[in-house]
């Protein structure tokens, strides 16, 4: 069993909302197959704008977008139009090429908090077709004084019906004061990000705006909460493979990156068209050149 790490996170901006970015860092690029995680807000928005995420392209990844306050809309180029609401699973697969932009309801207006995670996809589907799915419930599990939720994966026999590419988990954990326990896989290597709250965990305080990095090798962790807290637990297998990202793109080599990123600027139907009254975002050349 590893020794706990604990990174503080990059404070950026994302459209509309502040962010706090755990993933990736320079002493840590992916957990599992988990390859860029997002704490956005609390942050207030208002109809129409909302997130303001502009028409975007991915390649080669999953996007995971869990709230626990607010609402957002999803559009993509698939045609998809679908509200998130806490508690609801938006997962869409970028394979060869997606694009999609996250924006503002008519009707919500007051905060907007929760997570947006990557998945790389491994070499058998990078190259597969995109697609978007939505799940209104997902299996939850009593933990000792509190409760887990599955995004994606499985926890102690509970196992979500989000799509996995790989050997991966991902679980929403809320947590009254007291102790609790959580069973792990011992091949996995896992972190947690807190949402809200504070805890200690092998008699080190984990707060918001950081990433506690767990390792592999554990059959459980203990955390220990003096108040309400709320927690993403995510991992995996180690992924295998090398990745690459730049943008919102990850591949494995830098001629991938190149490639959709002309296809991206010259408008190619490889990520065909969002329907939004936002502009599409678009950035320069990758720093080793178009």
């Amino acid at each position: 069993m590893g020794d706990l790490e604990i990174t503080d996170s990059q404070e950026t901006q994302v459209g509309a909302v502040g962010v706090r970015r755990a993933l990736p860092r320079q002493r840590r690029r992916t957990v599992g197959p988990w390859c860029f995680v997002d704490h956005m807000g609390p942050s207030p928005v208002r109809p129409p704008r909302g997130m303001g995420v502009a028409p975007h392209p991915h390649i080669g990844l999953q996007t995971v977008t869990w709230l626990v306050e607010g609402e957002a809309l999803h559009r993509d180029s698939l045609g998809t139009e679908q509200v998130v609401r806490p508690g609801e699973l938006n997962l869409m697969t970028a394979g060869r090429g997606v694009s999609h932009s996250e924006e503002g309801t008519d009707a919500y207006r007051g905060t907007l908090h929760g997570l947006q995670l990557w998945i790389a996809q491994p070499s058998a589907t990078r190259n597969g077709p995109p697609a978007f799915e939505h799940h209104g419930a997902l299996p939850r599990r009593e933990l000792d004084v509190g409760e887990a939720t599955v995004l994606v994966g499985e926890l102690d026999g509970a196992t979500s019906p989000a799509r996995c590419d790989t050997e991966h988990l991902g679980v929403d954990l809320l947590v009254r004061a007291g102790t609790t326990t959580v069973p792990l896989r011992g091949d996995f290597e896992h972190a947690l990000v807190i949402v809200d709250g504070a805890l200690r965990l092998d008699e080190k305080i984990v707060e918001p705006g950081h990433l506690a990095y767990l390792g592999t090798g554990r059959s459980e962790i203990t955390l220990v909460t003096r108040g309400p807290a709320r927690l993403l637990l995510f991992g995996g297998l180690p992924f295998d493979e090398a990745v690459l990202m730049w943008w919102n793109f990850v591949a494995r080599t830098r001629g991938e990156i190149v490639e959709a990123y002309r296809d991206w600027m010259t408008n190619d139907d490889r990520f065909g068209r969002v329907d939004s009254t936002l502009p599409r975002i678009e950035v320069g050349p990758p720093p080793w050149g178009p």
